[in-house]
């Protein structure tokens, strides 16, 4: 086991509908401590920034007008093996394929709104990090 640190985003869905403490316990719940956390309003150029590696797929338009349409938590999540631990909680993308319990299949609205993005690796979780804090804004 390596403790490891991820980046969790609560995107706009779920902080319209005041979803950011239930999710924050999931998160806690299954053993991740939330060392850093923002709630921020991206603009359109840091939204096409974060999701620049998604600049060519057919979604992307549409995935930056979502996450500019309102608020959303960025956190920094540390424990055993976070990032995968993270992406269990969170749940299948598509919340129709999410397991029973997990984020996405409780609160999700669509594969679109799915009410959370997760860091996929080690390596992004750095970068996804980077971007929204500096080291000063994590307290372990």
């Amino acid at each position: 086991m390596a403790l490891e640190r991820t980046l969790s985003i609560i995107k706009p869905d779920a902080t319209r509908r005041n979803l950011t403490g239930a999710v924050n316990a999931k998160l806690e719940g299954a053993g991740l401590r939330i060392v850093a956390q923002r709630r921020v309003r991206l603009t359109t150029a840091q939204a096409e920034a974060f999701y620049a590696v998604h600049r060519e797929r057919p979604f992307f338009r549409d995935l930056v007008t979502f996450m500019v349409s309102g608020p959303v938590v960025a956190q920094v999540l540390e424990g055993e093996n976070a990032v995968a631990r993270n992406r269990e909680v969170m749940g299948a993308t598509n919340p129709a394929n999410a397991a029973p319990g997990t984020i996405r299949k409780e609160f999700a609205e669509s594969i679109e709104a799915n009410s959370v993005h997760g860091s996929d690796s080690a390596e992004n979780a750095a970068i996804e990090i980077a971007f929204f804090f500096s080291g000063l804004d994590i307290v372990g």
